[in-house]
C-alpha cells in the first residue's frame, strides 16, 4: 500500500509531485481541473514529460486523477451528459498521458429519476468515455449510501461495470468513511475481510485499483458523507489501523481526502499517522 493524500496542480501538473514530497507521500490524487467547474486543462505532452520526470525522480510511487464533481453520468439532461461525458473522457485522456492508476469517478444520482434507466444512461455515457480513450483504467467510487446515488454497494458498483460493458480498465475505488457510513462495519480484522469477501463475490477484488482513506465523523449506518480526520472520527485509529493494514491493499494507492486539522487539506502529520497505524495494524496481524 502506497499512502499519501490529495495535492493541488495549481501551477502546473509537475507541482502536485513537489507538493506530495513535502508532505511525505508515497501516492498523489489530483484534479485534472477545476472540481467545481467544466473549464477543461490545456495540458500537453511537454507537460506529461515533465509530470513523469518528476514522478521518477520523487519516493512517489503511484498517482490518481479524481474526476470533477459536476459530473452526472446518469442525468436525463442530455446537455448535462454530453458536459459529463467530454470531462470524464479529457479526464482518462491525462491520465494516459501521465501514467495514473486509474481516474476516480462517482458514477452519478438520479436527481428523482427512475432507478434502471439512470443505472443504464451511467453506464452508456461510461462506456462511451472508455472508447474514446486508451488505457487508463475508470475506477467507480462507492460512495456513502445516500438515497438517489448510484454505485451505493457492491450489487449497484456490479450492475455499473457490467452496463458499462464488463472491460477490464473498469475498477473499483473503496473510501473507509464512505463504506464505514454505508453500515458495514469494518473497524476490525474480521469484519472488514468479511467485507470483502463479499465485494470479491460480486464485483472481484482483482478490479479493485486505489483506495480513499478518511474517519467518518457521521454515525455506522448514517448515511452521511462527512469526512473526519484521521482517528478523529467514529472509526477511530484503531478502526483506521485495520482498514490500512488490510492485505488486499497491498500494493494500492491509498490517499486521504480529510479537512486536515487547519481546514485546509490533508497535513504531512497525517499522512505520517496514517503511516503509523498501518504499522500497528500490520504488527497486530503478525506480518
Amino acid at each position: 500500500m502506497w499512502i499519501g493524500c490529495h495535492v493541488s496542480t495549481s501551477g502546473g501538473l509537475a507541482k502536485a509531485v513537489e507538493r506530495g514530497q513535502e508532505r511525505g507521500c508515497e501516492a498523489i490524487q489530483i484534479f485534472h481541473q477545476s472540481p467545481r467547474m467544466w473549464r477543461p486543462t490545456n495540458y500537453g505532452p511537454e507537460d506529461f514529460a515533465e509530470f513523469r520526470e518528476r514522478m521518477e525522480a520523487s519516493p512517489i510511487e503511484a498517482v490518481i486523477i479524481h474526476a470533477v464533481y459536476l459530473i452526472n453520468c446518469a442525468s436525463k439532461d442530455r446537455e448535462l451528459r454530453r458536459k459529463s461525458l467530454t470531462s470524464l473522457s479529457h479526464a482518462l485522456a491525462i491520465g494516459d498521458g501521465i501514467g495514473a492508476s486509474g481516474v476516480v469517478l462517482h458514477p452519478g444520482a438520479q436527481k428523482g429519476e427512475p432507478h434502471g434507466p439512470s443505472m443504464k444512461r451511467a453506464g452508456k455515457v461510461i462506456a462511451e468515455a472508455l472508447e474514446r480513450t486508451d488505457s487508463c483504467r475508470l475506477l467507480l467510487e462507492q460512495t456513502a449510501g445516500h438515497k438517489g446515488l448510484l454505485g451505493r454497494n457492491f450489487d449497484e458498483t456490479a450492475e455499473l461495470i457490467e452496463l458499462a460493458g464488463s472491460g477490464e480498465r473498469l475498477g473499483l475505488c473503496l473510501d473507509s468513511c464512505h463504506m464505514f457510513v454505508q453500515g458495514y462495519d469494518i473497524t476490525d480484522d474480521a469484519h472488514l475481510a468479511a467485507v470483502l469477501d463479499e465485494a470479491d463475490e460480486k464485483v472481484g477484488v482483482e478490479r479493485l485499483g486505489a483506495i480513499h482513506v478518511n474517519d467518518a465523523a457521521a454515525p455506522l449506518g448514517s448515511c452521511r458523507d462527512r469526512h473526519a480526520n484521521i482517528g478523529k472520527g467514529e472509526m477511530g485509529k484503531r478502526g483506521l489501523s485495520a482498514f490500512l493494514s488490510e492485505p488486499r491493499f497491498e500494493g494500492l494507492p491509498a490517499t486521504l481526502e480529510t479537512p486536515g486539522p487547519e481546514k485546509k487539506g490533508t497535513s504531512k502529520a497525517e499522512v505520517t499517522t496514517a503511516k503509523r497505524l498501518r504499522r500497528e495494524g500490520l504488527k497486530r496481524r503478525g506480518a
